[in-house]
């Protein structure tokens, strides 16, 4: 289980965390979901206007996510704090009860 609670936005954690999982999968790996919490449920926004010149991290994130059946959960409640009401494709709401059902069946957490 990997978790962000980072600001993806102020630092290259996607980046870090696209290549964690990858280099983990090469390995054998299982990465059952990945849980976006406090700063980093920022990356669910639908309407996030990128200036051209601007990579679409959070797409091209997705993208690696879909591609690997990696599920990507937010926590509702810190979404609700910061004013999200919807969220992009490819993100699922959960609350921190769901997070601890997974975690209490994860082997491993990794945080970011």
């Amino acid at each position: 289980m990997l978790y962000i609670q980072a600001d993806c936005f102020a630092s290259p954690v996607l980046d870090e965390v696209q290549r964690f999982a990858s280099a983990a999968i090469a390995l054998g790996h299982q990465i059952d979901h990945i849980f976006f919490y406090q700063q980093a449920v920022q990356v669910i926004c639908p309407d996030l206007d990128l200036p051209s010149d601007e990579i679409d991290l959070v797409g091209r994130f997705c993208e690696f996510a879909s591609a690997a059946n990696i599920p990507l959960l937010y926590c509702a409640t810190a979404a609700e704090k910061r004013g999200f009401t919807k969220a992009r494709p490819g993100f699922t709401l959960a609350g921190l009860a769901e997070f601890g059902m997974r975690l209490s069946s994860a082997d491993k957490l990794v945080q970011f």
